[in-house]
């Protein structure tokens, strides 16, 4: 099986579901990343171009990464971008690592860029409809980025309401941290959601709701049958 994960920064996809990414890559299925938004040039403590890729390709080694796709859009900016341009991206990604399963970020988000990554990536996610040469896609399922997703605050929006929990146990917990350690500048101290420590609460929590050994939570939105 191919996994792509579609989000609009670096870390987000450690935040969102790194513990799972490991624990796939361990089982011998291909585990891929497509970041819209490579430079992230406004974030704060942002190192240098190198440093950043030396922490992006630090963090996908040790989780077992096989390929990452990065563009250039401008950070907290998706919105300015034409649609259409996010979504060729996301569907060229697909192509490009023949994508079974892709995990993305949920719409609620508070996060301006996170919204516009989900929205393209649920276009793009429809690319087998219209294109016979391109498998279809088996599922779509929307991550949860802790100090982004639980801040979707408009409650005119749906909500993250997980409905599928993935047991990646303890060690790739330790992975998934280890993994987000080396993104200088992103982690915080306990009680910030970027912590230690709350990152493996949050997958001890999440596990105790479908009865497993640590877990992450995903909102399964398409899914064929298989």
């Amino acid at each position: 099986m191919s996994y792509l994960v579609v989000i609009a920064h670096p870390d987000d996809e450690v935040l969102g579901a790194g513990a799972t990414m490991y624990k796939l890559a361990q089982e011998g299925h291909s585990v891929n990343v497509c970041i819209l938004s490579g430079d992230v040039n406004v974030r704060k403590f942002r190192p240098s171009t190198e440093e950043l890729n030396e922490d992006v390709n630090s963090s996908m080694n040790i989780l077992g990464v096989d390929r990452v796709i990065t563009g250039d859009f401008p950070n907290i900016e998706f919105n300015m971008v034409p649609h259409l341009k996010l979504v060729q991206f996301i569907e060229n990604a697909i192509i490009e690592t023949g994508a079974d399963v892709i995990f993305t970020h949920h719409p609620a988000d508070l996060n301006n860029d996170h919204l516009h990554t989900s929205l393209a990536c649920q276009a793009a996610s429809r690319l087998f409809q219209r294109r016979s040469d391109v498998k279809p896609l088996k599922e779509l399922l929307f991550m949860e980025v802790p100090s982004s997703t639980e801040w979707g605050l408009n409650k005119t929006m749906n909500q993250f309401s997980p409905n599928t929990f993935i047991e990646v146990g303890e060690e790739s917990v330790d992975k998934k941290i280890e993994a987000l350690a080396q993104y200088r500048g992103v982690m915080r101290d306990y009680p910030h959601p970027r912590s230690n420590e709350a990152i493996k609460g949050l997958a001890a929590y999440r596990g105790g709701q479908a009865g497993m050994v640590y877990a992450e939570a995903f909102e399964s939105v398409f899914r064929r049958g298989f």
